[in-house]
């Protein structure tokens, strides 16, 4: 395995010939992106919460032998609860940030690494010079000061770099950290809490011989994305947590560039979904599995009560197909080879416990979105995705600072349905999976010219290149009204029992011959807000573009 090598997007446009160079830069590509400048902090802003956080090099013992090096987060608590910031131990994960919905916080940006950066809240609801947009970057040295209101319902979100081309390498050197937001309706619910809530970052690595991070710089990368030989959780490899028989909540992000986990336990024991990226749902969902992409995050209660002392109960990756293209299975070198089954975590009981707890039947309310709410009813938004040869597009266009398009403009202050969906897809209305979301909606489903199909031009090699995608819609958190599906059922069939769509959320999985319908509000703040594909190395290669909310 070569050492870290990663590719710019000037490479993979020169690597894919003069033609596709030609087309990308008649969009507005290969310019440099046009910079703001950095925020200072307020006199007139008083912060609950107020932080600094440096981007740094250091090193971190992952393995046995030397340290290996990496780029993290370190924070200093400046003001606020003393859990508001948790360094967390023998990691390179970035501290654990605590909020309470409503606070008002002030987090100081240092960078002291050798190249540009910013930092996204990924999933929090922040005006767009808050939000962590790649033009906000600054060079090393300098200092951005985010100052914004916590608006978000309890949840699990977390904070990583969003930097112009430069997103995939920097969250591989280690640039990742946690956030959990509270609130009052979840406190009184009096969740497994203290040392019973776990957070829990899913991320696979590569290593060379020395201990050093290795990274693929050529073109199998840069088209699927890349996939490491190792499962790191909190940083760290063979993950073991040690438990008490009693129930505990662990918050799970998938922290990964690409890689797709089936989770699922060894004993086949089902899964108590209690939240996902949003927070918590309205009542508890049993799955035999869940499918997690990189982005989304999910929130188990498990109960190891009964379970004897020195048991233990391992976190699987199961076995799925149809989530990425034969030719990239064949293309890969990691010996976790995608869609296989393989460990991720072990749960070892320690000691017995007497606790008792149980589950509440009703964790929520969701305020759901009415149909009459919605303002294009009739005209939905399309996210159309493309990936053929070296070409990485939405909606037919990569990303180009400045390239807003017509349908990218958003009235502040609206309700959009927008369809998410495979380009080359020539599909209709498959198994109609999620009518009943669909019929709460008013038969939302059914709208924007009855049957819903992609475009039937474009099959052959973009057919045999077609995978999964996360996309992530920056901004409010939106509802899942409608799944369907039209291809292999077989394949498909090891999958959909993992999709958690009751949920708020703000990154979803589309599976190839999928097309995801939803309900987004575009509420408070105008500006310029980023929807792209979570797969990062796809988000640098250009599968990224910008609502426009005016």
């Amino acid at each position: 395995m070569k050492r870290f090598a990663p590719m710019s997007r000037r490479a993979l446009l020169l690597g894919a010939g003069a033609a596709t160079v030609g087309a990308m830069t008649a969009y507005g590509q290969g310019h440099a992106m046009r910079r703001i400048a950095p925020n200072r902090a307020s006199e007139t802003f008083n912060p609950d919460v107020d932080l600094d956080l440096i981007c740094k090099r250091d090193e971190a013992r992952i393995l046995n032998g030397g340290p290996t090096r990496v780029w993290r987060y370190a924070g200093n608590l400046i003001k606020g609860p003393s859990n508001a910031l948790t360094a967390l131990p023998d990691t390179y994960l970035g501290p654990l940030l605590r909020f309470s919905k409503g606070q008002k916080v002030r987090i100081r940006l240092r960078n002291e690494l050798p190249e540009e950066t910013i930092t996204h809240w990924h999933g929090l609801h922040v005006p767009m010079l808050m939000d962590g947009h790649p033009a906000a970057a600054i060079d090393p040295g300098e200092t951005y000061v985010y100052e914004f209101e916590i608006r978000n319902r309890a949840g699990m979100y977390f904070y990583h770099p969003h930097t112009h081309e430069k997103t995939a390498t920097q969250v591989y050197r280690g640039l990742v950290g946690g956030i959990i937001v509270e609130d009052d309706e979840e406190r009184a619910l009096r969740l497994p809490s203290g040392e019973f809530e776990i957070p829990l970052v899913i991320q696979d690595r590569s290593f060379d011989d020395d201990n050093q991070l290795a990274y693929g710089g050529d073109m199998h990368t840069s088209m699927f994305g890349f996939y490491g030989d190792r499962v790191l959780v909190n940083g760290r490899s063979n993950f073991t947590v040690d438990v008490a028989s009693r129930p505990y909540r662990l918050r799970i992000l998938n922290g990964s560039n690409v890689r797709i986990y089936k989770l699922c336990w060894d004993d086949r024991t089902p899964l108590t979904v209690i939240g996902v990226d949003g927070g918590l749902l309205e009542k508890a969902e049993t799955r035999p599995y869940v499918m997690l992409a990189p982005a989304e995050r999910v929130d188990l209660l498990v109960d190891f009560s009964g379970r004897p002392q020195g048991s233990k109960l391992t976190m699987l990756s199961g076995e799925f197909d149809s989530l990425i293209p034969p030719m990239a299975q064949r293309m890969m070198r990691s010996d976790l080879a995608v869609g296989e089954e393989y460990s991720l975590f072990t749960a070892k009981v320690m000691k017995a416990s007497s606790d008792l707890w149980k589950l509440p039947e009703k964790l929520s309310t969701i305020r759901r979105i009415r149909g009459e709410e919605v303002a294009n009813r009739e005209d939905p938004i399309p996210i159309a995705i493309t990936m053929a040869h070296m070409a990485m597009f939405l909606n037919g266009r990569p990303y180009g600072h400045d390239d807003i398009q017509p349908r990218e403009r958003i009235p502040v202050d609206t309700t959009q349905l927008i369809d998410i969906f495979h380009e080359h897809g020539g599909m209709g209305m498959g198994m109609g999976m999620g009518m009943g979301r669909m019929e709460m909606m008013g038969g939302m489903g059914m709208m924007g010219g009855g049957m819903m199909r992609g475009r039937m031009g474009g099959m052959g090699m973009m057919r045999m290149m077609s995978m999964a995608h996360p996309i992530h819609l920056h901004g409010q958190q939106f509802e899942i009204i409608e799944r369907s599906f039209e291809g292999d059922e077989d394949a498909y069939a090891t999958i959909r029992e993992g999709f958690i769509d009751s949920g708020l959320k703000d990154t979803v999985l589309v599976a190839p011959g999928e097309r995801v319908r939803i309900v987004k509000p575009f509420g408070d703040f105008k500006g310029r807000f980023m929807y792209h594909c979570h797969n990062l190395e796809h988000e640098d290669a250009g599968m990224m573009r910008e609502f426009s909310v005016e």
